[in-house]
């Protein structure tokens, strides 16, 4: 079916991956189009307004949380719809952010059960949220992501770091991206000696360093995300690269149904 098409539509972002477009624009005959960041921004505008109104009686609960905790110092946390880790590791993530006395929002679909010892006023525990306009929320200072590419590119438009911890398929890629090619981010490593099991003081130690609003380096990579996020926004901006695409691509097939 390649030799029949006339476009490759990506939802990625032309100044993200620059070099891989421009690659298969090399490799194919026809033409290479990032569109990107393709995630809902849109409905951001509509409820732009009530999104730090406490007092709104259509926010949700945790928006109103967040609206309580100071800037850039809850860590988001979500692990995806599947493929989660192992329930011994999970024992080890939970109990290791509650040991680091790091605010957090964590979106758990199975393991609210797993919060038996409780966590007081520093963290909220939802089945699900609007991820995009928490990322977005002043309050959130990270985000910990198994980097699907959906989350990645929220992470992106948001400039929040992500602390990362992929398990299979292109999560190990997105994190490369996040931690080495865009410097964006921090990996959550193998435990100890190489083990498999991350224990519970590494990650509170981890977390811990990842929230340091006065770490250097984490300075360092939030002033590197606001970067990123910049390029992202300018991207979809009036005369931006995917706002660009986007016009010429409606206009080709517009052109092309008329004949």
């Amino acid at each position: 079916m390649v030799s029949k098409t006339q476009y490759l539509l990506s939802t990625s972002v032309y100044e993200l991956e620059s070099k891989v477009i421009d690659a298969l624009k090399l490799k194919f005959p026809f033409r290479v189009l990032p569109l990107g960041p393709m995630i809902p921004y849109f409905e951001l505008e509509s409820n732009s307004s009530s999104a730090t109104n406490g007092y709104h009686h259509n926010l949700p609960y945790y928006l109103q949380w967040l609206n309580s905790q100071p800037r850039d110092s809850v860590l988001y946390i979500s692990m995806g719809s599947f493929l989660s880790v192992s329930s011994n590791q999970m024992d080890e993530i939970i109990a290791g952010v509650l040991n680091s006395g790091v605010r957090f929002l964590w979106v758990s679909r199975g393991e609210i059960s797993l919060f038996k010892d409780g966590h007081g006023d520093m963290g909220l525990v939802v089945p699900w949220c609007d991820q995009l306009r928490v990322l977005c929320h002043p309050s959130v200072g990270g985000f910990w992501t198994h980097c699907g590419w959906n989350s990645t590119l929220e992470g992106v438009f948001a400039g929040v770091p992500m602390l990362t911890s992929p398990i299979v398929c292109d999560q190990i890629p997105n994190s490369k991206k996040i931690v080495q090619d865009w410097k964006i981010g921090w990996s959550l490593e193998r435990g100890a000696e190489g083990k498999n099991l991350v224990k519970r003081e590494e990650i509170a130690e981890l977390v811990q360093r990842f929230m340091d609003q006065e770490n250097i380096a984490v300075k360092e990579m939030r002033k590197r995300a606001k970067e990123v996020q910049e390029s992202c926004q300018a991207a979809i901006a009036n005369g931006g690269s995917s706002d660009t695409n986007l016009d010429s691509f409606i206009r080709d097939i517009s052109e092309c149904q008329a004949k």
